[in-house]
Parts: C-alpha cells; structure tokens; sequence
C-alpha cells in the first residue's frame, strides 16, 4: 500500500487538503496529514480547524511514495518558510519519490529547485514563484515526479489523476463513478 503524506500549516486551503486525503484513502492509500505548527490542531485559511494525524516533529518521511502540499494563504507561505518541509520535499525528490504541490503550494517547490526545467501550474497570481518552471495554466499538471495542481476546482481532478500513479486506471475510474466524479465533468 502506497503511503502518503500532507503536511498542514495555519492557513492552508481546506479543500486542497481535504479532497485528495479523502480520494487517496477511499482508494486504499495510506494517508497521514502532517501537522507543521507544533500543534495538532491546524487552523485553515476559512477557520476550519482539523486535527492532524501526527506532528511533524514526530514523522520521519523516508518511507514515503508521495509527500503533498495543500494551497492556500498564508498556509502556502507557512510551508515555504518551514526549513524540515523544504528538507523533506527535496530528500524525496533526490530519492526519485513523488512530491506533489496545489494552488499557491508550488511555490515552496519553485523555492528549492524542484521545478526547474519542468511544466508547471499554479493559482494565478503566483506564476513568479515557480522558479525554473514553465507555467502552463493546466487545470494541474505532472512532469516526471513532480504534479501540481491549480486551485481549489482543481483538487478532485489532481488528486484522481495522483491516484492513479498507485492503483489500476481501472479502479481509479470505478472510484470516480461511484463518486459522481464523471457526471461532474460533464456539466
């Protein structure tokens, strides 16, 4: 079984957060959400407040397929500027494992080189942060190890199409049926 981590900081989007942990796990992923403020409780940029599986002070991530990071601001910068989650993100990367990043999060990727030389997509507004990368404006994108996505209407569609670098593209569609994933897609 795959095994997933989200971190959260204060401010993250809750629907980037919360849609891929609830997709991943219905797929029989194992997911963990992560918590970077000392705290298991991590307040989101709407005051949503949920509580994490575990502190990041407390995980050790080296047997991970897929570290992710939720959008949303401040939560994006939170993350940008927490040195454990750049070491992680980069030591995953440099291990040839997937890292993933939505909305204003791509920037943390941009700020540690992860996106150079590749595509990438990102919330407007935040297309300077993509350091290195070429920002396509896809509703989310995926180069080699790497998938961004572009905000929170983008959540479901990312987090399916992540999915299925885990399981058959066949249960990845029955999932989505029994979701009503594809008569959404066809409004």
């Amino acid at each position: 079984m795959a095994k997933v981590y989200e971190f959260l900081a204060n401010g993250f989007e809750e629907i980037e957060a919360l849609a891929p942990v609830d997709i991943f796990r219905r797929g029989g992923l194992e997911v963990k959400t992560v918590s970077v403020t000392g705290s298991e409780l991590v307040e989101s940029s709407h005051g949503v407040t949920v509580k994490a599986d575990l502190l990041f002070e407390d995980g050790n991530f080296t047997d991970a397929d897929l570290l992710m990071l939720p959008g949303g601001m401040p939560g994006s910068a939170n993350l940008n500027a927490h040195e454990g989650v750049r070491n992680a993100l980069k030591a995953q990367y440099d291990a040839g494992k997937r890292v993933a990043a939505i909305c204003a999060a791509p920037m943390v990727l941009g700020s540690i080189g992860i996106l150079e030389g590749k595509r990438a997509t990102c919330s407007p507004g935040f297309q300077t942060y993509l350091t290195g990368a070429t920002y396509t404006g896809n509703l989310f994108e995926e180069d080699g190890l790497v998938t961004t996505g572009e905000g929170p209407a983008a959540s479901l569609p990312y987090a399916y199409h992540i999915l299925g670098y885990f399981i058959p593209e066949e249960q990845v569609m029955d999932l989505e049926r029994k979701m009503q994933f594809a008569h959404l897609m066809q409004r």
